[in-house]
């Protein structure tokens, strides 16, 4: 046990000081975890030593052809302070990416939880979860990690670096998301302005609830119950879209606004 917890952690380091290095890796830094709980023992390791605060949660998918395999449909990631940015109507937010690491773009919507998540609770049904929720949000996750190939490698990889997660962008709030019908919540998304995908909170398996529900469990057994004002991303809506430095990404939410950023490369982490 000993000798997996330094493995554990050295691979947690590698990943941990590429990113406050801003440097990109050119391969998994170490032996890819056999199992989803091994890849969740190295991303608590790097949590532990990342110099940031949990401001909230990524939620992914994982391929269908691999979730027998691994047991899990989604996976999970945390969002640190310093990462969360609000995007201002009409504005334009700029956030970085790793130079020779991976970068993508995710229309997201989001929930903002409304207060601590009871200690011990390690169990949630539907109801549950959604007691949690102060209001939901139209967002972008800024997808990044050190490590170029992380989606190649797979969600092994993924859940070991921070669920692959490099930030959310903040933007309208949805009024009386309970009362919404999921498949009139579209939103399409637009590289450079040339349209890239289009989409519903219909599409997310369960609802945008259900993830919201996997996090709260997965977090709350990790010992890391969800905290009042924490963001939870619920789902790529429109997809998964690669970016690179310089490239504008624009979200439009219909009914409810937009959201519009642009990639730079990142610096060293003070």
């Amino acid at each position: 046990m000993e000798a997996i917890r330094k493995a554990d952690t050295a691979v947690a380091e590698q990943f941990v000081s590429a990113r406050l290095k801003a440097a990109a890796l050119p391969e998994f830094p170490g032996t890819l975890p056999q199992d989803l709980d091994a890849a969740y023992l190295i991303q608590d390791a790097a949590i532990d030593i990342f110099p940031d605060e949990i401001a909230g949660w990524k939620i992914g998918g994982i391929h269908p052809s691999l979730r027998e395999a691994l047991g899990a449909k989604t996976l999970g990631g945390p969002v640190f302070r310093k990462d969360v940015r609000y995007a201002a109507p009409g504005g334009t937010v700029e956030y970085g990416m790793y130079s020779g690491g991976f970068a993508a773009v995710e229309a997201e919507y989001m929930f903002e939880i409304a207060e601590d998540a009871p200690v011990g609770k390690t169990s949630y049904t539907t109801a549950d979860a959604m007691a949690l929720v102060k209001r939901m949000i139209c967002g972008i996750e800024t997808a990044g990690s050190p490590l170029a190939t992380i989606n190649v490698v797979g969600p092994l990889a993924v859940v070991s670096d921070f669920g692959n997660n490099n930030g959310v962008i903040i933007g309208p709030e949805v009024p009386n998301w309970r009362d919404r019908v999921l498949s009139e919540l579209t939103c399409e998304t637009f590289i450079n302005g040339k349209s890239v995908g289009t989409g519903a909170a219909a599409n997310i398996a369960g609802g945008p609830i259900e993830p919201l529900r996997f996090i709260a469990e997965l977090c709350a057994k990790r010992g890391r119950p969800l905290k009042a004002g924490m963001i939870i991303t619920t789902g790529a809506i429109t997809g998964i879209h690669d970016v690179v430095p310089g490239e504008l990404a624009r979200v439009e939410f219909k009914g409810l606004g937009a959201v519009q950023c642009v990639a730079t490369s990142l610096k060293a982490r003070s």
